[in-house]
This record gives C-alpha cells, structure tokens and sequence, in this order.
C-alpha cells in the first residue's frame, strides 16, 4: 500500500481526528487509531572530531508538537502555507520536548545551542517522499562546534535565525538518548527522517 496516497484519501478524517481530540501523541509520534496511522519522526545524530573520526551516534524518536501537527495538517490537508525550507537547531538544555512546544518557546524552553560556526540554523535539505517517508541523509545538516558544549537534542524549526523567539513553526525536535559532549572543530551531522504509515 502506498501510504503518503492512503493518508491523503483519509485527510478529512485526519482533521476532524484532530479537532475532536481523536489523537492520541505516542513516543513514536502521533497515532490516529480510527484511521490505522502513525506519523512519526526520528533524529539520526553522527558525532566526529576534528579529524573526522567518528566519536558516536544516536538514533532517537521525536515528539512532533502540536504547533507541529497542526503545520502537517494545514499544509498538506487544508491548502496552509508551505514552509521550504525548514531548518535543523541543536539544544543544549537537559529536557525532553513535550506537546506544548512551540517556535516562540523553544530557544528558553529547550536552550538552544548557537556555539557553531555556522552563521544560521542549518537548513533541513530532503530527498524525494518515497515509501512514507522523506529524510535529508543526502545531506545531513551539519553543525562544526566552536565551544566546549554538551548537546542534549535536536529540532526542525521554520526560522533559519538562531535564538529567534519570532513567530514560526517548530516542527518536531528529540532529545537524543545520550547526551553529546563535544569542543571546538567537532562536527554534529543531523539526519532527520518523517514517516507516515498505515496499517
């Protein structure tokens, strides 16, 4: 089954799943129990010193908040604004996102990272939708560290400024299951991967 088609034939039911709190948010994502979907993403963070060598990886599943779920549905669904590019930020706060987060709390709530050399938040670059899903492991976003830094999560916010509390989207974001302790010339390579599957 094509499940990106299954989900569009469904949409009307996906927004009136929402409106009438038919939802349930899951640690793997958001579940539409009527409609056998889950939406759902995870965060694949490669970790390499200045050399290149590769000091670790984590792979972690993502909460997509509300703020979130509501961009999916108006963009795909209800003829909302898209938003192309969305960008990939790195936090440095040992807390774990919940529903609640949004583009106007996440710099507090999460305390974002801003110690790269990169003069932005890195753009989120994605392949083509295949299969349900849709990642950027053709090319991740990377972040060369210039500080002594522990990083904690990762998020994919609309803004591509650093530390903005402006109005936006945050679209999803994970604490990784270990934090990353990195210096100077490190370089963080972040994979984002959404799926949408239908049993």
């Amino acid at each position: 089954m094509n499940d990106i088609a299954s989900v569009m034939r469904h949409r009307g039911e996906f927004a009136r799943a929402m409106q009438n709190n038919r939802h349930e948010v899951t640690p793997a994502g958001i579940l539409f129990p009527q409609q056998g979907v889950l939406i759902g993403g995870v965060f694949d963070l490669e970790h390499r010193n200045g050399k290149g060598e590769l000091c670790g990886r984590d792979i972690s599943a993502n909460i997509i908040p509300t703020e979130g779920l509501n961009y999916l549905l108006s963009a795909g669904v209800a003829g909302g604004t898209v938003v192309n590019p969305f960008y990939v930020g790195l936090f440095e706060g040992n807390v774990t996102p919940g529903a609640s987060l949004t583009h106007a709390t996440l710099v507090a709530t999460l305390t974002e990272c801003t110690a790269y050399d990169e003069t932005t938040r890195v753009a989120y670059v994605e392949g083509a939708v295949s299969a349900g899903s849709v990642d950027n492991g053709s090319n991740r976003a990377e972040f060369t560290m210039n500080a002594t830094k522990t990083i904690y999560g990762g998020f994919l916010a609309s803004s591509s400024t650093k530390s903005t509390t402006a109005a936006g989207t945050c679209l999803a974001a994970a604490k990784f299951s270990a934090s990353r302790a990195v210096v100077a010339a490190d370089v963080l390579a972040v994979k984002y991967t959404l799926s949408a599957t239908s049993s």
